[in-house]
């Protein structure tokens, strides 16, 4: 079931999300085939999760954030950056969102976050991938601004398929 967008907010992680983050990537792993892994794949822990989400706070260029909806995390961007003094103006940034609320603008939104960030810390560079028949999440990245830089042939191996991706860029 769909929820009005407007009761939905937009923040940064914190360490005690780390729980419900876990669970909604379990969920992202389950219901999308968009995702890097599969169901079944991912083993982390909730402590791990912890870890993980403190190295991303503690690095300048890192960022997650959370879409979320009442007490439920229903989608998160992540921003990872790079980690020389050569590519630090760079970030990889991966997406999920709960299939009930795609095409609320929760992705649009995050987007819009994650720039006001990226320029505060001397971003430069978003990157990303898509599979090239992730029609819905492809025209979000070009209504946001990402534009094809190349295409990644058989980059994904699905159910007996191989998938190409595009990487996408986005300078600010």
């Amino acid at each position: 079931m769909k929820e009005d967008r407007s009761i939905l907010s937009i923040r940064e992680i914190e360490i005690t999300d780390a729980k419900e983050l876990l669970e909604l990537c379990l969920k992202l792993d389950k219901e999308t085939q968009f995702m890097m892994l599969e169901e079944g794949e991912r083993q982390q822990a909730v402590d791990k999760q912890q870890d993980q989400i403190n190295r991303v706070l503690s690095t300048h260029n890192q960022i997650i954030f959370i879409a979320t909806n009442g007490d439920q995390i229903v989608g998160y961007l992540g921003a990872y950056g790079g980690e020389y003094r050569r590519n630090a103006h760079s970030a990889y940034i991966v997406i999920g969102i709960l299939k009930d609320y795609i095409g609320q603008g929760i992705g649009t939104r995050l987007f819009q976050t994650l720039e006001q960030w990226a320029y505060k810390c001397g971003i430069h560079r978003l990157e990303l991938t898509v599979m090239a028949h992730n029609l819905q999440a492809f025209a979000l990245y070009k209504k946001v601004g990402f534009t094809i830089e190349g295409i990644k042939k058989h980059s994904i191996h699905i159910d007996g398929s191989y998938v190409d991706e595009y990487y996408m860029v986005k300078l600010l």
